[in-house]
């Protein structure tokens, strides 16, 4: 919606005029202000395009979040560096479905833009394990899994990752 710069000027100055609300003693104002400020702060790292594509994902909608994503243009100037890992790891999401080099090229981008939750590094070093399987590389599916195993620090993706170790025993 607001480039990431404007954010911070909108919230610069909502944070001035609710402290001018204040030297005014009109508490109430000053304080709804400050609290108000803090929707963009809070927008600034976390872009509101990707956190509804992550609602559509979460109920299965790729054409939705799909939808939601295409809203952001030039990602490289209007997100911060985490924000622009997790466009790459959700449009990976999407088009592994269809396009198993593009979801690759994603994937990778994603880890070298970094993801700030270990279990999203985890998933996407899996989806990786899985392309480079595909592509019958694999030691570098072997090194990945391996990686995405150290990760999953709850377990979430231990049955995926036994069962893709099953099948690379089988290659």
């Amino acid at each position: 919606m607001f480039h990431k710069n404007i954010k911070l000027v909108l919230a610069a100055l909502i944070i001035a005029f609710g402290i001018y609300q204040f030297t005014e003693n009109n508490i109430g104002n000053g304080i709804f202000l400050l609290l108000f400020s803090t929707i963009f702060i809070f927008l600034y790292f976390k872009n509101e395009f990707i956190l509804l594509a992550f609602l559509k994902l979460r109920k299965q909608d790729f054409p939705g979040a799909q939808k939601w994503l295409s809203h952001i243009k030039n990602p490289e100037t209007a997100l911060i560096k985490k924000q622009q890992g997790y466009f790459n790891y959700l449009h990976g999401l999407m088009v592994s479905q269809t396009n198993l080099i593009e979801a690759e090229r994603y994937f990778k981008k994603a880890i070298a833009l970094g993801l700030s939750m270990n279990q999203d590094l985890a998933l996407a070093k899996l989806q990786l394990a899985g392309i480079a399987m595909t592509r019958r590389r694999k030691m570098e599916a072997t090194n990945l899994l391996n990686e995405a195993k150290k990760l999953d620090k709850h377990n979430m993706l231990k049955d995926q990752i036994k069962m893709m170790k099953e099948q690379m025993k089988k290659m």
